[in-house]
């Protein structure tokens, strides 16, 4: 009898391994994941005698990715959410979670089955059922169920030999999933490449939009594709393009931050799959009742730039009903190579605009420009170049700079080295004309980047009617200067007699009136004397009748003629000036008009009730003579201007004059061999500085 029992234990031990080795060959014939589970399952129900069986394949983290299921022969398709719960609450997920076989000889009698209605006794009834984990390098890669209709059919033998199909066969559905996984990123990675090559292919922003949306059609093969970019300003989403044929019932429609699913994940940064938009409460109808389509699922995925979202993408309705597990990884990776392809042709589109309006500012100016490189060439010169100079704009690529007026070297530098820190220079030039022909210019050089190259860009204006204004001027003040000489010669030696024929007893009216005579007098004296420096002085003429003065005399003299216009404004002036002072080699006459200007403008521009304050000191081999007031200020801009001819601040309301008091200053002084500046903020008063060279032992 032993013998007989030893013998069939060795028959079923051999068949058994026979089995295992038929399934292995089987087995590594395949490596497609679906191909791999049905073979298992068929394999494991026929040498097992089940009737019903099913085997789920798992993910890393335990989920269920894929299953094949054989009812009464025939491999069924189980909808995913059914597959989902019934791993849940069923055999096959107490199996899966304590990595542990099942063997359940009566599934009425068992809480590990999960009871469907069709277990009920009048329909299929109770069952016996066997379950195995799919075991792999110690991981966990599936489970197998099978079932028989009968009670107490399985088992401790069926047990083990569904165990051992288990373990044979976890490393081949570990192979498929990973084969499965590896052809999964190779479909996304071709579709993410080729939908690179096509949308890099523009910088064209309309061009860009539609290759994407052609792009993810194909990859994704759905009916519609829509791709909503992010207003920065509001946060809104506003649709840009479509694949939808009422697109332009859709372009322009605008969503806020979380409305819809696009919305959503605007608001979310992540994309998300919807396989039925009928259950889902982030779909809102308003995409469908615009366009007149009607969205069953959609995939929908953030495009990003940079790290940043720039718009969203949405796939709607594939035509083969459901999406691909890989689609919304597709979707997210041409989104993200579709953000780079947008911003860069954005980006583009905005240099080609300010491009071109630098190209209209250019032509269109009413002033010539040039363009040159740094050695001075001329690379570009607009319309109103070629007018002015008389020249076509091909001719103008034979020339210099310097062929067209003399540079200035003194302001731009040598080589034009102070035009490399970006700082405008102005001067003066006369520009020369083809024919022979001159014009006044007023040269306006800069350094300007061109499609990120360094070049100089000179701007020449005409400034021939202000040049013939200044001559009118000059002739008009030579005139008036001339032809007030004489009579105001005659009305001071009236004034004289006057004054010494007035007696000692005469009324202080009358002398008050008298001294305002003379004080007017002598203004205008100084007046049309400052007038015959300024042309004296620009003329180039040296200073003449030069001698050794003390400088509080020059401020006493000052101080004297402006007294009486300081007082009737109740303004004080206080003076700091050291007693030991070096003597100043001076025009007297001269300077002593230029102290009375500062000193009278000063009284101008300070409030009724201010303070205006005189110093002077020793610098090395100068006496540094200051004039400050609590007046308004003067912009930094005007510090400059403020000391040409003709050049009158427009202060709202306030003193107005010929605008050469100022002028006359800096001839003056620069006459002597000084310089003359301002020290002022708006609304902190001004303090005008100047400096006279000290006599010195030869003097």
């Amino acid at each position: 009898m032993s013998i007989d029992i030893s013998t069939k234990e060795n028959e079923t031990a051999r068949a058994s391994l026979e089995l295992l080795y038929h399934i292995s060959r089987e087995l590594t014939a395949a490596l497609d994941l679906r191909t791999v589970l049905q073979r298992v399952l068929l394999l494991s129900v026929q040498n097992v005698g089940a009737i019903n069986g099913s085997i789920i394949a798992l993910d890393d983290i335990g989920q269920p990715i894929d299953s094949a299921i054989i009812v009464d022969g025939d491999f069924k398709d189980l909808p995913t959410s059914q597959l989902n719960i019934t791993f849940q609450h069923g055999l096959a997920g107490w199996v899966a979670r304590n990595r542990e076989a099942a063997l359940l000889p009566d599934t009425s009698q068992d809480e590990r089955w999960m009871r469907r209605p069709d277990d009920a006794k009048d329909r299929t009834g109770p069952k016996s059922a066997v379950s195995a984990p799919l075991m792999a390098r110690d991981k966990l890669i599936g489970v197998m169920t099978l079932v028989h209709p009968h009670t107490d059919f399985f088992g401790v033998d069926h047990l083990n030999l569904v165990q051992a199909i288990s373990d044979q066969a976890g490393t081949a559905v570990l192979n498929a999933r990973l084969y499965a996984e590896s052809q999964r990123q190779a479909r996304v990675m071709t579709a993410v490449a080729e939908s690179a090559a096509v949308i890099t292919g523009s910088l064209n922003v309309e061009d860009v939009l539609q290759s994407i949306l052609e792009q993810i059609s194909q990859a994704l093969r759905v009916e519609v594709v829509s791709l909503a970019l992010l207003d920065s300003q509001n946060g809104e989403l506003e649709f840009r393009a479509s694949t939808n044929k009422n697109n332009g019932r859709i372009f322009g429609m605008r969503l806020a931050e979380g409305e819809d699913v696009a919305g959503w994940v605007a608001q979310q940064g992540i994309g998300t799959v919807i396989a039925d938009t009928r259950v889902d409460a982030r779909f809102s109808k308003e995409f469908d009742q615009r366009s007149g389509f009607e969205t069953r699922a959609i995939a929908c995925a953030p495009i990003r730039s940079q790290g940043q979202l720039i718009g969203v993408l949405e796939a709607r309705n594939p035509v083969s009903g459901s999406f691909d597990d890989d689609a919304l990884l597709v979707l997210t990776g041409i989104g993200s190579l579709a953000g780079t392809a947008i911003r860069h042709a954005q980006l583009f589109e905005r240099l080609e605009a300010a491009h071109q309006r630098y190209r209209e500012l250019f032509e269109d100016s009413i002033d010539p420009i040039l363009v040159t490189d740094w050695q001075g060439c001329i690379m570009e010169a607009n319309r109103q170049a070629e007018i002015t100079i008389n020249r076509d704009r091909d001719a103008f690529r034979n020339l210099t700079v310097d062929n067209l007026h003399v540079v200035n070297q003194d302001e731009v530098g040598k080589n034009f080295a102070n035009l490399v820190s970006g700082e405008t220079i102005s001067y003066e030039a006369n520009l020369l004309i083809e024919g022979g022909r001159e014009i006044p210019v007023q040269v306006h050089a800069r350094k300007v980047q061109i499609e990120g190259v360094s070049h100089l860009q000179w701007i020449l204006r005409d400034i021939t009617e202000r040049k013939n204004l200044d001559n009118l001027r000059n002739d008009l003040l030579s005139m008036v200067y001339h032809d007030l000489r004489s009579p105001l010669a005659n009305i001071v030696s009236s004034l004289d007699v006057l004054a010494t024929m007035l007696p000692a007893s005469a009324d202080k009216g009358l002398k008050s009136l008298l001294n305002i005579a003379v004080r007017s007098t002598e203004r205008i004296q100084r007046l049309t004397n400052s007038l015959l420096d300024i042309n004296r002085l620009e003329a180039g003429q040296p200073v003449g009748n030069r001698q050794s003065i003390d400088p509080h005399t020059l401020f006493n003299d000052a101080l004297d003629a402006v007294s009486p216009i300081a007082q009737n404004k109740k303004i004080e002036i206080e003076t700091s000036i050291p007693a030991e002072l070096s003597q100043v080699f001076v025009d007297g006459d001269m300077i002593r008009r230029v102290l009375i200007n500062l000193i009278e403008n000063a009284v101008k521009f300070s409030p009724a009730g201010g303070k205006i304050y005189l110093r002077a000191r020793e610098e090395e081999k100068f006496v540094q003579m200051a004039v400050e007031d609590t007046g308004p200020g003067i912009p930094p801009s005007e510090h400059k201007r403020i000391f040409e001819k003709f050049t009158r601040l427009h202060a709202k309301d306030g003193p107005r004059g010929l605008g050469l008091g100022l002028a006359y200053c800096r001839l003056a002084v620069n006459g002597h061999g000084g310089q003359i500046w301002v020290e002022s903020e708006p609304g902190s008063g001004a303090s005008f500085i100047f400096t006279l060279p000290i006599a010195d032992e030869t003097h």
